[in-house]
Protein backbone atom coordinates (compact mmCIF):
# COMPACT_ATOMS: atom_id res chain seq x y z
CA UNK A 1 0.00 0.00 0.00
CA UNK A 2 1.87 3.44 -1.06
CA UNK A 3 1.88 5.58 2.41
CA UNK A 4 0.22 9.06 2.44
CA UNK A 5 2.80 11.38 2.96
CA UNK A 6 2.40 15.38 2.65
CA UNK A 7 2.59 18.59 4.09
CA UNK A 8 1.56 21.95 3.55
CA UNK A 9 -0.32 25.39 4.08
CA UNK A 10 -3.68 26.69 3.62
CA UNK A 11 -5.70 29.79 3.72
CA UNK A 12 -2.72 31.63 2.04
CA UNK A 13 -4.74 35.16 1.08
CA UNK A 14 -3.13 36.64 -1.68
CA UNK A 15 -4.43 39.91 -3.38
CA UNK A 16 -3.03 40.87 -6.60
CA UNK A 17 -3.59 44.49 -7.61
CA UNK A 18 -3.80 45.50 -11.67
CA UNK A 19 -3.16 41.53 -13.03
CA UNK A 20 -3.50 41.16 -16.69
CA UNK A 21 -6.78 41.46 -17.31
CA UNK A 22 -8.97 38.46 -18.92
CA UNK A 23 -10.33 39.07 -22.56
CA UNK A 24 -11.02 37.43 -25.60
CA UNK A 25 -13.59 34.53 -23.84
CA UNK A 26 -15.80 32.91 -25.52
CA UNK A 27 -19.06 34.52 -26.09
CA UNK A 28 -22.28 32.62 -24.81
CA UNK A 29 -25.95 33.13 -25.48
CA UNK A 30 -26.88 32.59 -21.64
CA UNK A 31 -24.62 34.52 -20.26
CA UNK A 32 -23.38 38.75 -20.68
CA UNK A 33 -19.73 37.79 -19.31
CA UNK A 34 -17.29 39.12 -21.83
CA UNK A 35 -13.94 38.93 -19.67
CA UNK A 36 -12.54 40.35 -16.16
CA UNK A 37 -10.39 43.86 -15.44
CA UNK A 38 -8.67 41.86 -12.43
CA UNK A 39 -7.78 45.18 -10.96
CA UNK A 40 -8.39 43.10 -7.60
CA UNK A 41 -7.28 39.57 -8.35
CA UNK A 42 -8.35 38.12 -4.84
CA UNK A 43 -7.21 34.06 -4.10
CA UNK A 44 -7.21 31.92 -0.90
CA UNK A 45 -4.78 29.42 -1.49
CA UNK A 46 -3.58 25.53 -0.11
CA UNK A 47 -0.22 23.73 -1.22
CA UNK A 48 0.18 20.66 -0.30
CA UNK A 49 3.89 19.09 -1.07
CA UNK A 50 4.89 15.60 -1.81
CA UNK A 51 8.72 14.06 -1.56
CA UNK A 52 10.30 10.93 0.00
CA UNK A 53 12.63 12.99 1.64
CA UNK A 54 10.48 14.26 3.88
CA UNK A 55 9.71 10.91 5.39
CA UNK A 56 13.10 11.45 8.04
CA UNK A 57 10.92 14.05 9.37
CA UNK A 58 7.87 11.88 10.06
CA UNK A 59 10.58 9.41 11.51
CA UNK A 60 13.11 10.71 12.68
CA UNK A 61 12.26 14.30 13.69
CA UNK A 62 15.09 15.23 10.94
CA UNK A 63 13.81 18.46 9.26
CA UNK A 64 17.32 19.26 7.11
CA UNK A 65 14.87 19.09 3.89
CA UNK A 66 11.78 20.63 5.68
CA UNK A 67 10.62 23.70 4.19
CA UNK A 68 8.58 25.71 6.42
CA UNK A 69 5.05 26.18 6.13
CA UNK A 70 5.59 29.70 6.64
CA UNK A 71 8.25 30.11 3.87
CA UNK A 72 5.48 28.21 1.60
CA UNK A 73 3.27 31.12 2.49
CA UNK A 74 5.95 33.97 1.80
CA UNK A 75 7.07 31.99 -1.55
CA UNK A 76 3.13 32.01 -3.05
CA UNK A 77 2.75 35.57 -1.89
CA UNK A 78 6.42 36.74 -3.07
CA UNK A 79 5.75 35.06 -6.59
CA UNK A 80 2.47 36.81 -6.79
CA UNK A 81 3.66 39.93 -8.14
CA UNK A 82 5.45 37.98 -11.01
CA UNK A 83 2.45 36.37 -12.23
CA UNK A 84 2.00 37.47 -15.83
CA UNK A 85 -1.28 35.79 -16.60
CA UNK A 86 -4.78 36.47 -16.06
CA UNK A 87 -6.31 33.09 -14.31
CA UNK A 88 -6.15 31.33 -10.85
CA UNK A 89 -5.59 27.92 -13.02
CA UNK A 90 -2.90 30.18 -15.23
CA UNK A 91 -1.44 31.48 -11.22
CA UNK A 92 -1.94 27.66 -9.70
CA UNK A 93 0.47 26.51 -12.52
CA UNK A 94 2.85 29.10 -12.37
CA UNK A 95 3.80 28.66 -8.47
CA UNK A 96 3.57 25.22 -8.90
CA UNK A 97 6.71 25.14 -10.84
CA UNK A 98 8.42 27.67 -9.29
CA UNK A 99 8.18 25.58 -6.11
CA UNK A 100 9.28 22.33 -7.81
CA UNK A 101 11.80 23.97 -9.69
CA UNK A 102 13.30 26.15 -6.64
CA UNK A 103 13.49 22.61 -3.94
CA UNK A 104 14.72 19.34 -5.39
CA UNK A 105 13.20 17.93 -2.31
CA UNK A 106 9.94 18.47 -3.58
CA UNK A 107 8.76 15.41 -5.79
CA UNK A 108 4.99 16.24 -6.26
CA UNK A 109 2.69 19.57 -5.69
CA UNK A 110 -1.25 20.22 -5.59
CA UNK A 111 -2.36 23.50 -5.29
CA UNK A 112 -6.24 24.50 -4.66
CA UNK A 113 -7.34 27.80 -4.67
CA UNK A 114 -10.54 29.92 -4.19
CA UNK A 115 -11.21 33.29 -6.38
CA UNK A 116 -11.96 35.77 -3.39
CA UNK A 117 -14.98 38.10 -5.93
CA UNK A 118 -15.28 41.90 -5.56
CA UNK A 119 -17.88 43.56 -7.01
CA UNK A 120 -17.81 45.77 -9.21
CA UNK A 121 -19.74 49.43 -7.66
CA UNK A 122 -21.70 51.59 -10.39
CA UNK A 123 -21.12 55.63 -10.16
CA UNK A 124 -22.51 58.74 -11.54
CA UNK A 125 -20.35 59.88 -14.80
CA UNK A 126 -22.08 61.68 -17.55
CA UNK A 127 -25.50 60.60 -16.87
CA UNK A 128 -24.87 57.50 -16.67
CA UNK A 129 -23.37 54.66 -14.40
CA UNK A 130 -19.74 53.22 -15.12
CA UNK A 131 -17.90 51.11 -12.78
CA UNK A 132 -15.50 52.68 -10.48
CA UNK A 133 -12.57 51.27 -11.31
CA UNK A 134 -11.03 52.22 -7.53
CA UNK A 135 -13.72 50.69 -4.94
CA UNK A 136 -15.05 47.68 -4.94
CA UNK A 137 -17.42 45.13 -2.79
CA UNK A 138 -16.57 42.26 -1.32
CA UNK A 139 -18.64 39.55 -2.76
CA UNK A 140 -20.46 37.02 -0.19
CA UNK A 141 -21.98 34.85 -2.97
CA UNK A 142 -20.45 31.95 -4.99
CA UNK A 143 -16.47 31.55 -5.90
CA UNK A 144 -14.43 30.25 -8.87
CA UNK A 145 -12.16 27.26 -7.93
CA UNK A 146 -9.26 25.53 -9.06
CA UNK A 147 -6.99 22.47 -8.15
CA UNK A 148 -3.82 21.38 -9.77
CA UNK A 149 -1.67 18.37 -9.46
CA UNK A 150 1.70 18.70 -10.90
CA UNK A 151 5.01 16.31 -10.82
CA UNK A 152 8.73 15.98 -11.20
CA UNK A 153 9.73 12.58 -13.56
CA UNK A 154 13.69 13.12 -13.18
CA UNK A 155 14.48 16.55 -14.86
CA UNK A 156 10.73 17.19 -16.34
CA UNK A 157 7.99 19.21 -14.19
CA UNK A 158 4.67 18.37 -15.75
CA UNK A 159 0.95 19.00 -14.82
CA UNK A 160 -0.80 15.69 -14.04
CA UNK A 161 -4.28 16.70 -13.28
CA UNK A 162 -6.03 20.20 -13.12
CA UNK A 163 -9.55 20.99 -12.15
CA UNK A 164 -11.22 23.94 -12.62
CA UNK A 165 -15.05 24.83 -11.04
CA UNK A 166 -17.70 26.78 -9.09
CA UNK A 167 -18.26 26.63 -5.33
CA UNK A 168 -21.03 27.64 -3.70
CA UNK A 169 -23.56 28.33 -6.08
CA UNK A 170 -27.43 28.94 -4.34
CA UNK A 171 -30.51 29.14 -6.67
CA UNK A 172 -34.15 29.01 -5.80
CA UNK A 173 -37.02 28.57 -8.48
CA UNK A 174 -40.22 29.52 -6.71
CA UNK A 175 -42.66 27.60 -9.18
CA UNK A 176 -42.04 25.24 -12.13
CA UNK A 177 -40.19 22.26 -10.53
CA UNK A 178 -41.64 18.81 -9.38
CA UNK A 179 -40.97 15.18 -7.70
CA UNK A 180 -42.97 12.57 -8.14
CA UNK A 181 -43.37 8.61 -9.14
CA UNK A 182 -40.50 7.91 -7.08
CA UNK A 183 -40.72 4.32 -4.38
CA UNK A 184 -43.72 4.12 -2.12
CA UNK A 185 -43.05 1.41 0.89
CA UNK A 186 -43.37 1.81 4.95
CA UNK A 187 -40.72 4.11 5.21
CA UNK A 188 -42.43 6.87 2.61
CA UNK A 189 -43.67 9.59 4.59
CA UNK A 190 -42.40 12.71 1.30
CA UNK A 191 -45.60 13.81 -0.30
CA UNK A 192 -45.62 14.05 -4.14
CA UNK A 193 -45.53 17.65 -5.35
CA UNK A 194 -46.21 18.62 -8.99
CA UNK A 195 -45.20 22.40 -8.49
CA UNK A 196 -43.07 23.27 -6.04
CA UNK A 197 -40.12 26.00 -4.95
CA UNK A 198 -36.94 24.47 -5.43
CA UNK A 199 -34.16 25.34 -3.23
CA UNK A 200 -30.37 23.84 -4.59
CA UNK A 201 -26.46 24.36 -3.45
CA UNK A 202 -24.52 23.80 -6.39
CA UNK A 203 -20.53 22.77 -6.88
CA UNK A 204 -19.88 22.12 -10.50
CA UNK A 205 -16.48 21.42 -11.66
CA UNK A 206 -14.91 20.82 -14.69
CA UNK A 207 -12.04 19.28 -17.38
CA UNK A 208 -10.59 20.63 -20.04
CA UNK A 209 -9.46 18.67 -22.87
CA UNK A 210 -6.32 20.29 -23.15
CA UNK A 211 -4.92 21.18 -19.92
CA UNK A 212 -3.39 24.65 -21.64
CA UNK A 213 -6.92 26.41 -21.69
CA UNK A 214 -7.01 26.90 -18.11
CA UNK A 215 -4.28 29.22 -18.70
CA UNK A 216 -6.62 31.58 -20.42
CA UNK A 217 -3.55 32.60 -22.98
CA UNK A 218 -5.19 31.79 -26.25
CA UNK A 219 -8.23 32.80 -27.52
CA UNK A 220 -11.51 32.06 -26.61
CA UNK A 221 -10.25 28.40 -25.18
CA UNK A 222 -10.91 29.70 -21.37
CA UNK A 223 -13.78 28.79 -19.45
CA UNK A 224 -15.03 31.46 -16.76
CA UNK A 225 -16.69 30.40 -13.46
CA UNK A 226 -19.43 33.30 -14.32
CA UNK A 227 -20.28 31.46 -17.96
CA UNK A 228 -20.88 28.00 -16.13
CA UNK A 229 -23.21 29.71 -13.15
CA UNK A 230 -25.39 32.02 -15.99
CA UNK A 231 -25.60 28.13 -18.15
CA UNK A 232 -27.22 26.77 -15.07
CA UNK A 233 -29.53 29.23 -13.90
CA UNK A 234 -30.57 30.25 -17.75
CA UNK A 235 -31.18 25.82 -17.78
CA UNK A 236 -32.90 26.24 -14.24
CA UNK A 237 -35.00 29.00 -15.72
CA UNK A 238 -36.31 27.24 -19.13
CA UNK A 239 -36.66 23.82 -17.40
CA UNK A 240 -39.80 22.45 -15.93
CA UNK A 241 -38.32 19.73 -13.83
CA UNK A 242 -38.96 16.80 -12.20
CA UNK A 243 -35.92 16.14 -10.18
CA UNK A 244 -32.47 17.49 -9.36
CA UNK A 245 -30.68 14.67 -10.99
CA UNK A 246 -32.86 15.58 -14.36
CA UNK A 247 -31.81 19.61 -13.74
CA UNK A 248 -28.07 18.57 -13.49
CA UNK A 249 -28.05 16.38 -16.19
CA UNK A 250 -29.88 18.94 -18.46
CA UNK A 251 -27.37 21.91 -17.55
CA UNK A 252 -24.22 19.67 -18.12
CA UNK A 253 -25.02 18.85 -21.55
CA UNK A 254 -25.71 22.33 -21.67
CA UNK A 255 -21.86 23.22 -20.39
CA UNK A 256 -20.66 20.63 -22.97
CA UNK A 257 -22.23 21.80 -25.61
CA UNK A 258 -21.07 25.21 -25.26
CA UNK A 259 -17.36 24.54 -24.40
CA UNK A 260 -16.52 21.84 -26.89
CA UNK A 261 -13.15 22.56 -25.11
CA UNK A 262 -14.05 20.45 -22.44
CA UNK A 263 -13.75 17.12 -21.33
CA UNK A 264 -16.03 16.59 -18.58
CA UNK A 265 -18.29 18.18 -15.95
CA UNK A 266 -19.16 17.19 -12.43
CA UNK A 267 -21.93 18.07 -9.88
CA UNK A 268 -22.60 18.23 -6.56
CA UNK A 269 -25.80 19.19 -5.60
CA UNK A 270 -27.51 19.77 -2.23
CA UNK A 271 -31.39 19.76 -2.12
CA UNK A 272 -32.37 22.55 0.59
CA UNK A 273 -35.90 23.26 -0.36
CA UNK A 274 -38.00 24.88 1.90
CA UNK A 275 -41.25 23.19 4.18
CA UNK A 276 -44.70 24.87 3.38
CA UNK A 277 -46.20 26.64 5.97
CA UNK A 278 -49.24 27.94 4.70
CA UNK A 279 -50.44 26.63 1.04
CA UNK A 280 -53.22 28.77 0.27
CA UNK A 281 -53.05 33.43 0.85
CA UNK A 282 -57.23 34.20 0.30
CA UNK A 283 -55.19 37.50 -1.57
CA UNK A 284 -52.47 35.92 -3.08
CA UNK A 285 -54.21 33.20 -5.85
CA UNK A 286 -49.98 31.81 -6.09
CA UNK A 287 -49.27 32.65 -2.73
CA UNK A 288 -47.65 30.31 -0.12
CA UNK A 289 -45.73 30.76 2.73
CA UNK A 290 -42.72 28.63 3.46
CA UNK A 291 -39.58 28.12 6.25
CA UNK A 292 -35.92 27.01 6.06
CA UNK A 293 -35.77 22.79 5.93
CA UNK A 294 -35.01 21.02 8.70
CA UNK A 295 -31.74 18.34 7.76
CA UNK A 296 -30.78 16.31 6.84
CA UNK A 297 -30.21 17.37 3.31
CA UNK A 298 -30.59 14.92 0.37
CA UNK A 299 -27.87 15.39 -2.02
CA UNK A 300 -26.27 14.38 -5.62
CA UNK A 301 -23.70 13.37 -7.15
CA UNK A 302 -23.02 12.98 -10.86
CA UNK A 303 -20.32 13.35 -13.84
CA UNK A 304 -20.92 13.91 -17.52
CA UNK A 305 -18.31 13.08 -20.74
CA UNK A 306 -18.73 14.27 -24.10
CA UNK A 307 -19.96 10.31 -24.39
CA UNK A 308 -23.27 11.97 -22.52
CA UNK A 309 -23.36 14.70 -25.53
CA UNK A 310 -24.05 12.55 -28.36
CA UNK A 311 -26.17 10.31 -26.51
CA UNK A 312 -28.46 13.21 -25.15
CA UNK A 313 -31.03 15.15 -26.93
CA UNK A 314 -29.74 18.99 -27.84
CA UNK A 315 -30.43 21.56 -25.75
Amino acid sequence: MRRMMSYGKADVWVYRTYAKPLTGVQVIPESPFTGRSNILLGLNVKVAVEGEGFLSSFTDGDNRLVVATDSMKNFILKHAGDFEGATQEGFLEFVGRRFLETYPQMTGIKLTSDQILFDELPIPDQGQFEPSPLVFRYSLNEQAHAWIEMKRAKDEIRTTDQLSGLRGLKLLKVKGSSFYGYVKDEYTTLPESYDRPLFIFLNIDWRYEDREHAKGLDSGGYVAAEQVRDIAYNVFHEENSPSIQHLIYRIGLRILERFPQLAEVCFESNNRTWETVRDEIPASPVGKVFTEPRPPFGFQCFSMTRDDLKKGPKV
